[in-house]
């Protein structure tokens, strides 16, 4: 089956309408220009419509239902097929603004519930209104998966990492056997790969991560699933695991504000091939220098994060020496955010120069490997 389609990929939008935004100046997140970067975006991709966009959650700020409508709105006027799933910032308890029996009460006020979520978006994935998690012929032998990672608590509270259930888990067994001979994409919000060294053995990684990405992934890849577009980390990264690779795209509101354009092909050997470009917000009209303001923003917030990670296992530095080196760090993770890292923090001691040298885009051979921005890969054969 030859293939010949391009589709873009936005994720972590925190769409804030601006009286809804919060007044919390440490906050990582730029949400002031959510609604003019994704306009902005959304503009350039009219001028050469893709054949569908992909939105891997975090659609808003932190669960306001005011914000799901807008862009429930908004994506409706849209001249192409857009896709999302629900992210963590999109569902913030299970019972939004109402307890277990339905009764409305004061937490939560103006969330909204997790069944909420695919009422709202019933045109972008979920056909049915009531089911959290989908399967959609999106083009002509080209089927896209989307999956619910957000998991609660018995008292409705976020568990503080992703999740995908045993109900889940056997729906997707059986859409992966029915789809055996299509080409299947997936979209879920948290990670199913590292993009990180170690991710999924520290707590600060594994927040990220699926609990059971092994269990997910090896089914994936008994499925041939080729490809997986996850958000949540607002890091761009590609990861690989054989034939299946997990492509993670950093938020539209930090830095660097970068979005993807790809496009899939068939070469003449009958191999999918997967072109990844990115693009970046450079600026907008109330953020002429956007791209400086944000790396100075985030930079200027990164003492608390560099110091928990100076002080964590596997680097475990004492909390004196943490405060001299974090202030040298403090644009680690716009370095890291941006993709296709090169660190090199020489007046570290040498095991923690060992552990930050490990976030270098080097493959196996030892070699530069730059593939997070922009790659070419090939996701199997016709």
């Amino acid at each position: 089956m030859k293939l010949n389609f391009n589709f873009a990929v936005v994720s972590d939008l925190h769409i804030a309408l601006p009286h809804t935004i919060w007044d919390e100046p440490n906050r990582f997140h730029l949400v002031e220009v959510s609604i003019p970067a994704f306009e902005q975006i959304l503009a350039q991709l009219a001028e050469n419509p893709p054949d569908f966009l992909l939105l891997p959650g975090d659609l808003v700020q932190h669960g306001e239902r005011e914000n799901h409508q807008w862009l429930a709105d908004r994506l409706a006027k849209l001249p192409f097929p857009t896709y999302v799933v629900p992210g963590n910032h999109d569902v913030i308890n299970r019972w939004g603004n109402t307890d277990k029996t339905g009764e409305h009460g004061g937490k939560g006020k103006g969330r909204i519930a997790l069944r909420d979520f695919p009422q709202i978006y019933q045109a972008f994935g979920y056909a049915d209104g009531q089911q959290l998690y989908y399967q959609q012929e999106i083009l002509p032998g080209v089927h896209l998966i989307g999956l619910n990672s957000n998991a609660f608590d018995a008292d409705g509270e976020q568990i503080g990492t992703g999740l995908i259930d045993d109900e889940q888990l056997a729906w997707l067994d059986d859409q992966l056997a029915r789809l055996a001979d299509k080409f299947v994409m997936v979209m879920v919000h948290h990670n199913t790969l590292e993009h990180l060294p170690g991710q999924s053995k520290t707590k600060l990684g594994q927040r990220y991560m699926i609990r059971n990405a092994p269990d997910l992934v090896s089914r994936l890849q008994k499925g041939h699933v080729p490809v997986a577009f996850t958000g949540h980390l607002h890091v761009q990264d590609i990861a690989q695991a054989g034939d299946f690779y997990a492509i993670t795209t950093g938020s539209l509101v930090s830095y660097p504000h970068p979005y993807r354009l790809m496009s899939l092909t068939t070469d003449q050997q009958g191999r999918y091939q997967l072109q990844v470009k990115t693009q970046r917000i450079e600026s907008l009209p109330e953020w002429p220098t956007l791209q400086t303001t944000s790396k100075h923003w985030m930079s200027d917030r990164a003492f608390p994060f560099m110091l928990k990670l100076l002080t964590d296992p596997p680097i475990s530095l004492s909390l004196k020496q943490a405060k001299t080196y974090a202030p040298q760090l403090k644009d680690f993770w716009a370095t890291v955010a941006a993709g296709d890292a090169k660190v090199n923090y020489p007046e570290l001691p040498a095991a923690a120069q060992a552990y930050f040298h490990r976030y270098n885009a080097i493959g196996a051979d030892g070699q530069p490997r730059l593939i997070d921005n922009h790659t070419v890969l090939t996701l199997g054969s016709a």
